[in-house]
């Protein structure tokens, strides 16, 4: 289910009074918790992406899937929507890497986002890194400004605390 909890309707004044929204899908949730420390750091709304079509627990039937999903560049329905548009000047985005690029709740999610936001894509990987993810987005997001992205291996998640920080200071979004 979406999750729009804490500091959902609040944002922390960052770069003036910007406001920000730290939306994420996660699948095992590593993501889930970067998000969470992004979230802590910077305020803003935290926001779950959820597809109607559920994930299988199962890791393989879940990377299948995934794949088939990319191929037939799928853009599933959302269990709920955020309005962006005209809400958030700052939007972080997290996902974990599938296939080398984002999952495809968070395509759909994007889609509506092409509005000249400040996009700030994170991910977690098992390797890969961001792979083609910023591309990707900067593509859904033509008329966007997408940020260098962040990424966390899925087994240093619990050690993210500082690599988030520096991230956040590099990108402009702390000092």
């Amino acid at each position: 289910m979406a999750d729009i909890s804490k500091g959902a309707g609040q944002t922390r004044s960052m770069q003036g009074s910007k406001k920000i929204l730290v939306a994420y899908f996660s699948w095992s949730g590593n993501t889930r918790e970067v998000a969470s420390l992004i979230h802590k750091i910077v305020g803003g709304t935290l926001y779950e992406i959820v597809s109607v079509d559920k994930y299988p627990s199962d890791y393989n039937e879940c990377v299948d899937q995934a794949k088939k999903e990319l191929d037939a560049e799928y853009m599933p329905k959302l269990v709920s929507d955020v309005e962006v548009n005209g809400s958030y000047d700052v939007i972080f985005i997290g996902y974990p890497n599938w296939w080398g690029t984002i999952p495809r709740p968070v395509a759909s999610f994007l889609s509506k986002c092409d509005s000249g936001k400040t996009i700030a894509p994170f991910c977690t990987h098992g390797g890969d890194r961001l792979g083609q993810s910023v591309e990707d987005i900067a593509t859904l997001c033509s008329r966007s400004t997408v940020l260098e992205g962040l990424a966390v291996r899925g087994g240093d998640v619990g050690n993210a605390q500082s690599n988030v920080s520096e991230w956040l200071r590099r990108i402009g979004m702390t000092e």
